[in-house]
């Protein structure tokens, strides 16, 4: 055996206590573990900087919670401040009237953009996943150019594919109706992209083969083996879809009232002038409440998410 250090010699007798003898308690007690870890310094450095980073994304919000109270004087002061001297309730007062003096009452706008925005984002959870595992974890062929067709389409942005969406849809008849918002989310590209990876990374052929074994057919597989195990893309995908769909407006393809979204009624109290700011104010809250409480409560999936997947096409 070749001569070893002392440290080399107290690694192997830790290693293989039978081949060199009984360990020393009072040796093992002496010997010093390097801990590979960042300084004190690099921990409070890398704090600083991730809660300078923090405040300033958490401005906006701070900002636009901060307007909603403020009466009509303060939110035209310059430089704008940034927390309320004379809180009030006026404007939210001032939407409500507004919203109770329309023929479509305002509960009706949250109605309409809560059944676009959970109905797209349940479909497109569940398309996506399937479609996924298809391309992931079975073997067909045009496999590579179906998948490299999906990475394509995520070059076009909604403004690319409006006009062709909209001459689809009016050919189909379906103008006026909640599908149009719906059916375009069922198959939005990012969803099916995102939980592909997930699928590649997380899930290894050997649980597939197992549950084939222990006689699991494919949906069953699906839904009670891949699903779980890929809880973090799916909690990530249902952020990003409903914050898209809650914020939709679909007026190119609904002109009639009473099936418009709460967007749009923003966007009418917002297009009528100066003495409606503050209602404005209040509206971009309650819009903005919903997709926050989505957020918060998925928000360590989505960084366990982030973390775990990546490019491998």
């Amino acid at each position: 055996m070749a001569r070893m250090s002392k440290k080399e010699k107290e690694l192997h007798l830790l290693l293989n206590p039978k081949k060199v003898g009984p360990v020393d308690p009072a040796k093992l007690k002496a010997t010093k573990v390097k801990r590979l870890n960042r300084s004190t310094g690099g921990d409070v450095l890398i704090a600083v900087i991730l809660g300078v980073f923090g405040l300033f994304m958490l401005f906006p919000i701070v900002f636009a919670v901060s307007n909603a109270f403020k009466p009509l004087d303060e939110l035209w002061y310059f430089p704008p401040r940034l927390i309320v001297r004379n809180p009030t309730m006026k404007n939210f007062i001032d939407l409500f009237n507004l919203m109770s003096e329309s023929w479509v009452p305002f509960s009706k706008y949250i109605f309409n953009t809560l059944l676009v925005a959970v109905t797209g984002t349940f479909g497109h959870v569940i398309i996506a996943s399937l479609a996924a595992f298809a391309i992931s974890k079975h073997k067909f062929r045009g496999q590579k150019v179906m998948f490299q067709m999906i990475v394509l389409s995520l070059m076009f942005s909604g403004a690319v594919t409006g006009v062709p969406t909209f001459l689809i849809f009016s050919r189909l008849g379906m103008m006026n109706n909640f599908l149009v918002l719906i059916l375009p989310a069922f198959t939005s590209s990012l969803g099916l992209y995102l939980m592909k990876q997930f699928m590649d990374q997380m899930i290894n052929e050997s649980v597939l083969e197992a549950a084939k074994i222990d006689g699991s057919n494919e949906f069953n597989t699906f839904w009670k083996i891949v699903m779980p195990m890929v809880k973090p893309a799916w909690l990530t995908l249902i952020v990003l879809s409903f914050q898209g769909l809650w914020n939709t407006g679909g007026t190119v393809y609904i002109q009639k009232e009473s099936l418009k979204t709460l967007n749009y009624a923003l966007g009418q109290i917002l297009a009528a002038g100066v003495t409606r700011q503050g209602a404005a104010a209040a509206a971009a809250v309650i819009m903005m409440i919903l997709p926050v409480l989505v957020f918060v409560f998925s928000q360590s999936k989505i960084v366990e998410t982030m973390s775990s997947s990546g490019m491998k096409d």
